[in-house]
């Protein structure tokens, strides 16, 4: 089932964002539900999130509840962080990086240090409230950015899967 990073950078340029291959895997592997779930709920999530930092910076109230917010919405990106990697090994046979997501985990790496670096900031204590907040704002920023990929990916393979419908006989291949 392991596919090789050339095997995956050659289907994807070729063929698609999916070979009929990796489509197939994709819908039968468990994580794709696990991940159609997560990752609108990690937006509503974020969506509260930034409500309540952006009211506390601007009153300095409820700074329990927008860092608890945050807490929650760290979680939630490494529980989608993992699902997503296990989702990727079941389609691509590689956790991350795969060809056809190199950029999107790229930059899912930058949006995990930053979340990660506002844990440290709230539990080592490290940062004042507000500078914490704003850290909190710029992780939110970045995550934006990356839902834009995912959505923008999510896209292709729908136009991806059309097209295939559209010509049969040319096995997936785009024009």
């Amino acid at each position: 089932m392991a596919r090789s990073v050339s095997d995956s950078r050659a289907t994807s340029s070729s063929v698609g964002l999916y070979t009929p291959e990796q489509r197939q895997r994709r819908d039968a592997s468990r994580w794709t539900l696990v991940q159609g779930v997560l990752a609108p709920l990690q937006f509503l999530v974020m969506l509260g999130s930034a409500a309540l930092v952006f009211y506390s910076l601007g009153t300095g109230q409820a700074v329990f509840w927008a860092d608890a917010s945050v807490v929650l919405k760290t979680l939630l990106l490494y529980t989608i962080m993992v699902t997503g990697a296990l989702w990727e090994r079941d389609v691509f046979g590689q956790y991350l990086f795969a060809h056809a997501f190199f950029w999107e985990d790229v930059v899912s790496m930058g949006v995990i240090a930053l979340h990660t670096a506002y844990l440290v900031a709230l539990l080592g204590n490290l940062l004042p409230t507000e500078p914490r907040l704003v850290l909190a704002l710029v992780a939110y920023a970045a995550y934006g950015v990356n839902a834009i990929q995912f959505l923008l990916k999510l896209r292709r393979a729908r136009l991806d899967a059309r097209r295939t419908a559209v010509l049969p006989d040319a096995g997936g291949a785009t024009a």
